[in-house]
């Protein structure tokens, strides 16, 4: 079978006559009698290994849910008896594809267990690397000054086109900020003051802040490289910064 990952699942005629313990020549010429009956497709071909005499024998190759059919039937006509053995190994082979490994190799199941330790680790360490940053009260541009590369005086413009700010000012000269109907009591929410100038009458200003939920989806959008960053930027994000530094 070719690459679990990347391809249809498969099956050739060596494999086959390999699970029912009969001769390949017996395994294909039982494919071509019920291709000619229209009973199955006549499968494709791949080439062998080459032998030590120079030839390169051909296979015939079932592939996905019609070549899966295909090769039930023929196993049914040659030994009914291994037809559920055929049956179990296309079922191995479906979840070695949806595992990305197989399940009955050991080694393979380990590396998968260190694999998925070592990613647990990493999303762990950059959790706890967005709560150090994230304080209570803070503005979105307070956030990202945090962030290694950020670009902090383009981060409103780019939270506005992903709707979670509006800018209030109706002349469009100026920018006051608010929390969209979208982001609020979500990723943020808004600090009011009040401000009385002299001789004047008193006016309320809004100052959008971030919520904790709204700093994790920043956080991630950074770490997908979704923010806008400076074009001095190192490449490297503030969690792998701190980790280059203590190494």
């Amino acid at each position: 079978m070719q690459n679990l990952i990347n391809t249809e699942l498969s099956m050739t005629s060596k494999e086959i006559a390999e699970l029912v313990g009969s001769r390949e020549d017996s395994v294909k010429r039982t494919i071509e009698r019920l291709a000619e009956k229209n009973i199955i497709s006549e499968p494709p071909t791949v080439d062998g290994i080459k032998a030590a005499n120079g030839t390169i024998p051909q296979h015939y190759v079932f592939t996905g849910e019609k070549g899966k059919r295909d090769s039930i039937i023929v196993v049914a006509q040659l030994s009914p008896e291994f037809t559920a053995r055929l049956v179990d190994r296309w079922q191995q082979l479906e979840q070695e594809k949806s595992l990305g490994f197989n399940p009955n190799d050991q080694i393979a199941v380990l590396e998968n267990l260190l694999l998925e330790k070592k990613r647990n680790k990493e999303l762990e360490h950059k959790v706890e690397s967005m709560e150090n940053l994230f304080k209570e009260g803070m503005t979105t541009t307070q956030f990202c000054k945090m962030l290694n590369g950020v670009n902090v005086n383009q981060i409103n413009h780019h939270l506005h086109k992903k709707n979670w700010l509006y800018n209030e000012s109706k002349s469009g000269n100026n920018l006051r900020w608010r929390a969209s109907s979208y982001a609020r009591d979500k990723y943020l929410t808004e600090k009011q003051n009040q401000f009385i100038p002299h001789g004047e009458e008193s006016f309320i200003t809004y100052q959008p802040v971030l919520l904790k939920k709204g700093a994790q989806r920043i956080y991630e959008m950074y770490l997908n490289n979704e923010l806008p960053m400076k074009k001095t930027w190192n490449g490297l994000h503030t969690h792998d910064k701190s980790i280059h530094i203590a190494a």
